[in-house]
């Protein structure tokens, strides 16, 4: 089948590669414009998306939006009997998702219609979801709402943080497209429209909602430190420095003072929460390195005693 791919992310890599890897013909890819990077902001990075197709010999596309006649003329003159679309970036207007004769289909990273929307991954995490998966659907105008061709599930270890179950799905999606297209090749495969009711909605995750809050209990504390690692990267304020926190497990039992800190020892920097406590494994002080807590401590960065500054706090 001739497809031609929409990605950017590493996300979209694995996809991408097991398309290639079936013997279809990918017949271009559109991805995001290399993007400026290091501290002097001179030196333009290609997407690893565009890096697959560059090996690959791939046609490659980087429009700054996917849009104008030029552009869709390009795409008509390859061809494509079938787009599938991965984390690109851009929506997609309908004369680009009607283009090829079969239409777009999209990966997306959650159990639809659970999570729609721009951080589905996170989501499932702060929520305490026992389980994730990856659905491969019918794109169309409205956000994420397509009917849905296959759907795998997966389930999300209780310390699994956003980066690892993003490499997992990543992963999940590349075996999902693959199944989807042979189906639909074979004319085996049908559309389940998704059940509005059961709809809800990931938003765009923005660095203040990383900034912890232990107010709150310690179950919802641990899921928010693995919901944002590694980006944004959750985060608090402790003696008027601001520290990124890594890796954390709920200890009912302990008490104190929400923001508290406990104790400083081989498990971990204790924090006393809204309820119960978590014991945080490593720390990432602005304008040092990351290290375990412990070492935190040893070099006098953190003292039981001490207390992180609440979000309400003034």
């Amino acid at each position: 089948m001739k497809i031609l791919f929409w990605g950017t992310p590493e996300f979209a890599a694995p996809p991408l590669l097991a398309l290639i890897g079936e013997g279809h013909e990918v017949v271009g890819v559109v991805t995001q414009p290399d993007r400026p990077q290091g501290r002097s902001r001179s030196v333009l990075v290609p997407s690893p998306v565009k890096e697959i197709a560059v090996a690959e010999g791939i046609p490659v596309f980087q429009p700054d939006r996917p849009r104008g006649e030029g552009f869709l003329a390009q795409l008509r003159a390859l061809e494509p009997d079938l787009s599938v679309v991965v984390a690109y970036g851009h929506i997609l207007r309908q004369e680009v998702i009607d283009l090829p004769r079969l239409g777009t289909l999209n990966i997306h990273a959650s159990l639809l219609p659970r999570w729609r929307g721009a951080a589905p991954i996170q989501a499932a995490i702060l929520a305490g979801d026992a389980e994730s998966g990856v659905c491969v659907m019918r794109m169309v105008l409205a956000l994420d709402a397509g009917p849905v061709l296959l759907a795998l599930p997966t389930p999300i270890d209780s310390r699994e943080t956003a980066g690892e179950l993003t490499e997992r799905l990543s992963l999940l999606g590349a075996e999902a497209i693959v199944e989807a297209v042979t189906r639909l090749e074979l004319g085996e495969i049908s559309e389940t429209p998704q059940d509005p009711s059961h709809v809800t909605f990931a938003e765009k995750i923005e660095r203040p909602h990383a900034r912890i809050d232990f107010t709150r209990d310690a179950p919802a504390v641990m899921r928010a430190i693995h919901a944002y690692d590694p980006k944004p990267g959750a985060w608090g304020i402790l003696n008027g420095v601001e520290v990124r926190l890594f890796g954390a497990r709920v200890l009912p039992d302990r008490r104190g003072d929400p923001g508290e800190v406990l104790a400083v020892g081989e498990m971990g920097m204790i924090v006393a929460c809204g309820a119960g406590a978590v014991a945080i494994e490593a720390v990432h002080p602005a304008g040092k390195r990351r290290l375990a807590a412990l070492d935190w401590s040893q070099g006098r960065g953190v003292a039981p005693g001490d207390r992180w500054t609440l979000p309400g706090d003034r």
